[in-house]
């Protein structure tokens, strides 16, 4: 494992020699990735597929900013995953505790966090917001709100979740909320007796082996990781190696909904112990299969709800494309980046960029991402 302030270099030379040397086989993704540049979807994009225990591409295009003269993106380039945080490291650190037994789905947020109904107008309405409703964005908390604008300090925003009013009766809507998963990252800490990111690092990221994954890189990465946003509102300056969620930010770095950093490689180190039933390399079993089968499966609020536990599943338009098997489960990041695992199939798909570089206007990932990932599934002819 690389020293704790180096810059990791975690693609080994076997890896880059297996998948480097054979881009043909994957010349309509690049095509699209290419054309995503030319378009000013994003400046740069690493991107890594896992199929059948193996990692069989893994491979950077494009550069960290529009400008020629910027450092091209590689394989090892480390992106900030925005929302990816949430599987990456708040879903599997409740995994974790839910299989030893120290997370409970069903119990209310409230026991854990008092603060989230004392005091409440609606105390017996807040008292059915639980862990699950949580991780299943049903808990009628809203999706998002500016919280930094009205919070200097992490008790100031916490303070600000704890009191945010419901939009929806708990259970009854799913609405996708950043909110919850802030709130459902400090349950976990308190659960788990530890601040979510050493947790993670101790129980997830190294088990893994997935040095180049972390909360608050540390400055002799920052070089290495492309910028997400030249801020002229908030922070008044280029965010690069800083996270770029601003409710994180005032969080201090460390949210249940954002502010990991990773690589390709790591998270489909990651994502490849989902299909190996929760173990390491090692043998040291994370979480088991009936876990992993609990959180992927979608819990319906709504019909046409796609949301599992913490994780997101394929829809009618989903970011996956066509071809993903309905037992696949993924997520997407703000900032441009993409997890999807197909359960069935034995493969992991994985694209990460800094689509929001310079100003966060262009929205064209979202054509891009489902034609990258059809392109994918033709190349390994899963079609």
């Amino acid at each position: 494992m690389s020293a704790p302030n180096s810059l990791p270099t975690n693609i080994p030379a076997a890896v880059v020699a297996s998948t480097l040397t054979q881009p043909e086989r994957f010349a309509s993704a690049y095509s699209v990735l290419q054309s995503g540049i030319d378009e000013h979807a994003f400046p740069g994009a690493s991107f890594g597929v896992y199929l059948n225990s193996q990692v069989i591409a893994l491979d950077g295009v494009g550069r960290f900013t529009y400008d020629p003269t910027s450092p091209p993106v590689g394989p090892a380039t480390i992106y900030d995953l925005a929302s990816v945080t949430k599987v990456v490291a708040t879903t599997a650190a409740a995994m974790v505790l839910y299989a030893r037994g120290k997370l409970d789905l069903e119990q209310p947020l409230g026991d854990i966090l008092p603060g989230f109904v004392i005091g409440s107008q609606s105390p017996r309405v807040r008292c059915d917001v639980t862990l699950r409703t949580l991780l299943a964005h049903s808990s009628g908390l809203p999706a998002y709100a500016r919280l930094f604008e009205i919070s200097t300090t992490p008790t100031d925003l916490l303070a600000n979740c704890l009191r945010m009013p419901l939009e929806a009766p708990p259970g009854t809507r799913a609405e996708y909320s950043d909110i919850g998963f802030i709130l459902l990252g400090k349950a976990i800490e308190r659960l788990a007796g530890e601040p979510l990111d050493v947790f993670c690092r101790r129980e997830i990221f190294a088990p893994l082996e997935m040095t180049a994954t972390r909360y608050h890189p540390p400055s002799t990465w920052h070089g290495a990781i492309p910028p997400t946003v030249n801020d002229t509102s908030f922070r008044h300056r280029i965010i690069q190696g800083e996270v770029h969620d601003e409710n994180c930010f005032v969080l201090g770095g460390v949210s249940g909904h954002a502010g990991l950093f990773s690589n390709a490689l790591d998270v489909l180190k990651f994502a490849s112990r989902f299909l190996a039933n929760g173990h390491t390399p090692e043998g040291k079993q994370l979480f088991d299969a009936k876990t992993i089968q609990l959180f992927a499966s979608r819990q319906n609020p709504q019909p046409e709800s796609s949301r599992a536990l913490g994780w997101d599943t394929p829809s009618g338009e989903s970011s996956s494309g066509h071809f993903f098997s309905p037992r696949s489960i993924g997520h997407l990041g703000y900032t441009g980046t993409s997890l999807w695992i197909d359960l069935d199939r034995n493969l992991a798909v994985t694209l990460l960029t800094n689509r929001t570089w310079p100003d966060r206007a262009s929205q064209a990932i979202r054509a891009i991402r489902p034609v990258f990932h059809d392109a994918v599934m033709t190349a390994l002819e899963l079609t």
